[in-house]
């Protein structure tokens, strides 16, 4: 069996949280699967490289069920080792088959590529909505005033959710998506007794949306979705689906807004914005790992042995999307080149559903801000701005720009 040294990633917290990619860049170099130490979590097993990356993300020996993982973990999440579920319950990131694939049959019913299209005109209406909203003195937060508001309404509009309560949600939201070594357990909860009585309204009162699509789904057995497993869909789908989004619209213009001359080029022909998405996506995603997987028994990637006994699994996507091997030049940010298969929305069967949705929302937003604005800049230092912590989202919580 090889031996993994464990390399402490403490030591270079502050350089790894704002310009990760030397780091990954130096650990694929000597290997695809390594032990290290994350400064908010502890010790864990990290898959690096695109090859590796993809084996892991489909392997049938990492499960995504969260009982299965080591008592530590299990504290940590959900505040009781013996806990049966999470407080917003279980949700497709969370389940394996057969379980996951009767969750993921029942949303696929709901949200079909044709209620993604006929989302586009009122998705423009709300982008240019909050572009009219930016105040006249020239100076505002793109996170506060695109990036965040943008997605949530989307979403909400799209399962009729007319009085979610933002604010409140986007904190707990902050909390659970992207946890930072934390005792999430409290924002959990009160996320998951909010979410609850956001279900029992609409199974009370049904609705023709999303929600009420997804009430009203059943499986081929003539089975639909519990009120736990909608409390669950609806936290996926409205909480970390808006994160994501977020994250790619901020990161995005950060992108272009920093690379000059691909902006220049995108403002010369837009029919690059769909490139220029996959580029972002790829070049800065807003996932920097993949969500928890563990291994039960022992699981072998790349020649190498992960212990089972419930082993956490990190996946590091942005690793997998900055590989020489798949990407030439992967540091270089082209909106030219062909940046498809990059890892951004993970892979196999727990690849993104909301992706098409994502994808939707930052060609859109990233489309009518650039032409709206033509003198746009960043309105502070880049080595200013500070990259959210933890080890999920690689994003900002606020990007001020000026126009």
């Amino acid at each position: 069996m090889t031996t993994i040294d464990v390399v402490d990633l403490r030591e270079h917290s502050a350089d790894f949280l704002v310009d990760p990619y030397p780091f990954l860049h130096e650990l694929r170099a000597g290997g695809p699967v390594h032990r290290v130490i994350l400064p908010e979590f502890g010790e864990t097993w990290v898959v690096v490289g695109y090859a590796a990356a993809k084996a892991a993300l489909s392997h049938p020996g990492l499960t995504k069920d969260w009982r299965t993982a080591t008592p530590r973990w299990r504290t940590w999440f959900a505040g009781d080792a013996d806990a049966e579920s999470p407080s917003f319950g279980k949700h497709m990131l969370m389940t394996d088959p057969p379980d996951h694939t009767r969750l993921r049959k029942l949303v696929a019913k709901a949200f079909t590529p044709q209620r993604i299209a006929a989302l586009t005109s009122r998705i423009e209406e709300i982008t240019d909505s909050l572009l009219d909203d930016f105040p006249a003195d020239g100076h505002v937060d793109l996170v506060d005033a695109l990036a965040f508001p943008l997605p949530i309404s989307v979403i909400c509009e799209v399962f009729g959710v007319d009085s979610l309560d933002r604010d409140k949600f986007r904190e707990w939201t902050n909390k659970v998506v992207n946890p930072v070594g934390e005792d999430i357990s409290t924002a959990a909860r009160e996320l998951g007794d909010y979410l609850n009585d956001l279900v029992e309204s609409k199974r009370n009162r049904p609705t023709d949306d999303l929600f009420g699509a997804l009430i009203g789904a059943t499986d081929d057995a003539g089975g639909g979705l519990s009120a736990s497993e909608l409390r669950a869909m609806a936290f996926l789908l409205l909480g970390a689906g808006h994160e994501t989004t977020l994250t790619l619209i901020a990161n995005g213009v950060f992108a272009l807004l920093s690379h000059p001359d691909q902006l220049a080029a995108l403002r010369a022909d837009y029919t690059l914005i769909d490139n220029a998405v996959e580029e972002i996506l790829r070049y800065e995603g807003p996932i920097k790992n993949a969500t928890w997987r563990f291994a039960g028994d022992p699981v072998e990637i790349a020649g190498v042995t992960i212990p089972g006994g419930g082993t956490e699994v990190l996946v590091a996507l942005a690793s997998g999307s900055h590989d020489p091997s798949r990407y030439p030049e992967p540091d270089n940010f082209d909106i030219r080149r062909d940046a498809g298969g990059h890892l951004a929305f993970g892979h196999g069967i727990h690849f993104c559903q909301g992706a098409a949705l994502a994808r939707l929302e930052g060609r859109i937003a990233l489309r009518k801000l650039f032409e709206r604005f033509p003198d746009i800049a960043l309105d502070i230092l880049p080595e200013k701005l500070a990259w959210r912590p933890g080890y999920l989202m690689r994003g900002f919580d606020r990007l001020p720009i000026r126009f």
